[in-house]
């Protein structure tokens, strides 16, 4: 798998589906942009629901649901982790 360069602030779910997919960041947007997805849309960056579908119209299998992380051992081949850097407002 390459990396694939995040192009906007907070577009790291079209990155990482670009990663997996094998396409470029622009390629991935434009799929993403299509389907109502914009990175800036914050209401997206808390939900997997919608990279889920990104990665499906991408030809992605993924899992039914959010599993919880236990171990570095019991990752799948390919998963993706949630991370917020952000802080939230008033937090």
């Amino acid at each position: 798998m390459n990396s694939v360069v995040q192009e906007e602030q907070t577009g790291c779910a079209i990155a990482s589906s670009a990663a997996i997919a094998g396409i470029s960041y622009e390629e991935a947007r434009k799929v993403a942009n299509s389907l109502g997805i914009y990175a800036a849309d914050s209401a997206l960056w808390s939900q997997t629901n919608h990279i889920r579908q990104l990665l499906s119209k991408l030809g992605i299998q993924t899992g039914n649901k959010e599993q919880p992380f236990t171990s570095w051992q019991l990752l799948p081949n390919c998963a993706l982790l949630s991370i917020k850097w952000h802080i939230e407002v008033n937090s």
